[in-house]
């Protein structure tokens, strides 16, 4: 399976969780509820952003940024057209 690497910009301790929206130039924006304490908030954008791709959580890698609010994410290539779609 061919994938894509993509940046996202989690916010930790949101209301409620959301994905979709622009940070900066290409950022997907990932909401959660989850708090930035022992990587609970990453690992919770990751479950986020796999359920609003409709794609399985074991497709979703972190590749760079555990400890930053801006991380890079593998995806697989056919989710990439959804990604558009919550980028606007």
């Amino acid at each position: 399976m061919s994938t894509i690497r993509i940046a996202i910009r989690v916010k930790p301790g949101a209301g409620r969780t959301k994905v979709g929206g622009c940070y900066g130039a290409d950022e997907l924006v990932v909401a959660v509820a989850a708090r930035a304490v022992d990587g609970k908030a990453t690992q919770a954008a990751l479950a986020a952003l796999a359920a609003a791709l409709g794609v399985r959580r074991a497709d979703v890698t972190l590749v760079a940024g555990a400890t930053s609010r801006t991380k890079i994410v593998e995806i697989p290539e056919a989710a990439a057209e959804q990604v558009g779609r919550l980028l606007r």
